[in-house]
């Protein structure tokens, strides 16, 4: 069976588990092969796919719901908004971002004005104000629906077998496969690789995982080696030093990915990416 479990993040709800491996599994040979290694077999390597369970709940026939900055509701969804506006301000020079500093970071217009800034930001790539309010709301899903939350995990739980060595995870996967390996430490996965995560968020991820961290965050498991890994420019990993908040040592390493920082691709194809995996397959 599969020695590396790849999962995905946000934005997949039209692909399955076959499209994201065709799409994840050149991109991890590319990225073993700057490393000095490779696969033995295909099979190495398989993918655990919870994309569907975001789709189906739409409010038009293409499958987004038309949201707006109305549909902008909790302070976490306005909080999380602003704080991806204001690193895209940071790495972006064209993108003003809040200028404000009184902390009133709640009101429609601040709402409005980050949400301006993000669709006509590079790393979001123009994408329409309704698609940034969905990738919002997939994560705010993910922490605040329970039911979900377990039957995503679950996808996780049914990709892993005896022969998995390696967890690979992209954006919320990295959220995902956390807080997985934590409630399964009698798996024999040694290696954890988290590409543009969101796990340093505090207070809005960080302290919201489980189990709740501790001053620190709980180490995963039986994970031996995590290595986190993170463009300089990626607006979704916030929090590009994950091992200051976690009790054991993360292996923060930077990548540059160019203009299309937070693509699970790119990640893969690093000769960083690829020498973290490179330690699950050394024989045992």
């Amino acid at each position: 069976m599969a020695k590396i479990v790849g999962v995905h993040g946000i934005g997949q709800e039209f692909r399955g588990s076959n499209t994201i491996y065709a799409q994840w599994l050149p991109a991890l040979q590319d990225g073993l092969e700057r490393a000095g290694a490779k696969l033995k077999s295909d099979t190495e390597f398989n993918c655990a796919f919870y994309g569907d369970l975001f789709r189906g709940r739409a409010k038009s026939v293409t499958g987004v719901p038309n949201y707006d900055a109305s549909d902008i509701s909790s302070d976490w969804e306005k909080e999380l908004l602003v704080q991806w506006w204001e690193e895209v301000a940071k790495v972006e020079p064209g993108i003003l971002g809040l200028k404000d500093t009184s902390k009133e970071k709640a009101t429609h217009q601040i709402v409005q004005n980050a949400l301006r800034g993000l669709t006509r930001s590079q790393f979001f790539g123009g994408v329409a104000e309704k698609i940034v309010i969905f990738y919002l709301k997939q994560v705010g899903a993910y922490l605040h629906d329970q039911e979900r939350r377990k039957q995503i995990r679950e996808r996780v739980v049914q990709a892993i077998d005896e022969d998995t060595r390696v967890l690979v995870s992209h954006s919320l996967g990295s959220v995902v496969c956390y807080e997985t390996l934590c409630e399964h430490p009698e798996w024999s996965v040694k290696v954890f690789v988290t590409l543009g995560s969101p796990l340093g968020i505090k207070q809005l991820i960080f302290d919201r995982l489980e189990p709740k961290p501790q001053a620190k965050g709980h180490w995963p498991g039986s994970v031996e080696r995590w290595i986190n890994i993170a463009d300089g420019g990626d607006v979704v990993a916030l929090e590009k030093q994950l091992n200051p908040l976690f009790d054991g040592l993360v292996e923060d390493k930077l990548v540059d990915n160019g203009a299309a920082a937070h693509d699970a691709s790119n990640y893969l194809t690093a000769a960083e990416t690829g020498a973290a995996i490179k330690l699950g397959l050394i024989d045992e």
